[in-house]
């Protein structure tokens, strides 16, 4: 007998169209919705236009939490009454429409966790009896890796991608309150403040995350996804305004090797094609930074003469212990290394507050000059560029279709400072003119403002720590490394690399000084 999912070959055109990019595709509509309040509120929105299929894909979906803002348990819309936890909610509407069918796909890692989510084991038992809701564990992965994705597609007319799971723990406002009683997870303890981000998008290209959604259904073993009719309806949320119209978004994907399906890099590729691109500056935020092909990329930028800005906003701290092991101190050395190469003082390692309470960033956005706008499930480290599965999504202006993009994206990343650092989105343009630089505002305004962006200052590691960070034990590179950290030429600082010699050249410099 094959491997559950193994032998589920591609049933869609797999190839990719250029180096990094699986397709280009229209948006007539397209947003950028930040922090988990208003995602949450409007997928609820958007799923109860639906008229024919939800199909949800995520690394983790808890059915205990509220989509809607606040503890109540019912409220006015869509012409009836309707629960706004998420388990009763997707249970109420395909009773409510007999048209519809939700199918939903977790890694089945998330498979342990539901022994601590008693009510969502009662979710999945009322959902049971009813055909139309289907709910899978994606294992189509090798040992060791991930399903990582985290997208939606309403209907093949509306899909959303980006980094934002629906799940506990994420649901937060734009203020990020230092101390918000409304952050509260389903046991009723509060947890600490999250900014996330992801795309809402109309058109053509909710077909191909259509296309890419069900792929990934029948790689996981689901049954073949009959194409859904058209709908002349549109599940976009009323009252949301469209932050681009009439784009060409591109998709970028990344997927371990396994049951025959080659592996797939576009991310990794694409990643380093962007960052050599920029000539002015990198903006990104990520959950993460432990990435050596990003780092080396980035540390070639830097060498130069006059190189572009980077600033990137990521987490103080990786969220649970395990990952603090794995990407907590190769940042610490990735970042050591950087300093060293960055002569100009371009490159700034952020961690956003709110009061003296740090803000876990689990957003993945990168803007490059204010011409490429890219957001996703890909972090800054190995398992994003070549183990687990993920997807972006991009725009980028030189496409010819998208040349007036430019003003749009600017807005979004004034918008993003503006969150971050306390300030009132119209007056980012004034003072980034007056500092000069993104680096330059952020030590401007300080530690002291009510929100915050502090920069990241690398502790002093340990000699198992170092060991534990030069050797990528926990954040392979490659599948094969998974369960050989430790063989010869593997690692951060691997025979050849641009880190290995920039060390070697940096050793070399203190011995003669």
């Amino acid at each position: 007998m094959s491997e559950p999912g193994g032998d589920r070959q591609s049933v869609f055109d797999d190839r990719s169209v250029e180096p990094g990019v699986w397709r280009y595709a229209r948006a007539s509509r397209a947003r950028v919705i930040v922090d988990a309040a208003d995602y949450f509120a409007l997928m609820q929105q958007a799923m109860l236009r639906a008229r024919n299929r939800v199909l949800l894909i995520g690394w983790d979906f808890d059915t205990r939490i509220h989509l809607a803002e606040g503890r109540r348990w019912w409220q006015k819309g869509w012409r009836q009454k309707y629960p706004v936890r998420l388990g009763s909610f997707l249970l109420w509407l395909v009773r409510h429409n007999p048209a519809l069918e939700i199918r939903m796909l977790h890694w089945s890692y998330g498979a342990l966790k539901f022994l601590g989510r008693g009510s969502m084991l009662l979710d999945l038992a009322r959902w049971w009896p009813n055909q139309r809701i289907d709910f899978k564990f994606d294992h189509a992965h090798p040992a060791g890796c991930s399903h990582h994705q985290k997208i939606a597609v309403i209907d093949n007319a509306l899909a959303v991608c980006g980094g934002i799971d629906m799940t506990i723990d994420r649901w937060d406002t734009r203020e990020h309150r230092e101390h918000d009683e409304r952050r509260r997870n389903p046991s009723g303890d509060l947890h600490k403040p999250w900014h996330d981000a992801t795309m809402m998008l109309e058109g053509d290209v909710a077909e191909a995350l259509g296309d890419l959604g069900r792929d990934r259904w029948v790689r996981a073993g689901g049954k073949h996804l009959a194409a859904v009719p058209p709908t002349e309806s549109s599940a976009w949320p009323e009252g949301l305004a469209a932050q681009f119209e009439n784009v060409e978004i591109g998709i970028s994907r990344t997927r371990a090797e396994y049951g025959g399906n080659p592996a797939v890099h576009e991310i990794e590729t694409l990643f380093l094609a962007q960052i050599a691109r920029a000539r002015r500056f990198i903006y990104a935020e990520s959950q993460f930074f432990a990435s050596r092909a990003v780092a080396e990329a980035l540390a070639d930028r830097l060498r130069e003469e006059n190189p572009p800005e980077v600033v990137i906003v990521h987490a103080a701290h990786a969220e649970t212990w395990i990952e603090q092991q794995a990407m907590d101190y190769t940042r610490v050395r990735l970042v050591e290394l950087l300093r060293e190469v960055d002569r100009h003082g371009r490159f700034h390692l952020l961690v956003p507050y709110t009061g003296e309470t740090p803000i876990y960033c689990h957003a993945k956005i990168m803007v490059v000059d204010d011409e490429i706008l890219r957001i996703g499930s890909a972090n800054f480290n190995n398992r994003s560029m070549q183990l687990d599965s993920e997807c972006d999504v991009f725009i980028d202006c030189a496409r010819p279709a998208n040349s007036h993009c430019g003003p749009a994206i600017t807005g979004l990343r004034h918008s993003l400072l503006a969150e971050h650092l306390g300030l009132r989105e119209e007056e980012v343009g004034s003072l980034l003119e007056q500092h000069g630089s993104m680096g330059a505002l952020v030590d401007a305004c300080g530690p002291d403002r009510p929100r915050s962006l502090r920069r990241f200052e690398p502790p002093s590691l340990s000699a198992m720590e170092r060991t534990l960070a030069d050797s990528e034990m926990l954040d392979p590179e490659r599948v094969d490394e998974v369960f050989h950290p430790m063989a010869e030429g593997r690692g951060l600082f691997r025979s050849g690399g641009l880190l290995s010699r920039a060390r070697h050249m940096l050793k070399s410099r203190r011995k003669g000084s």
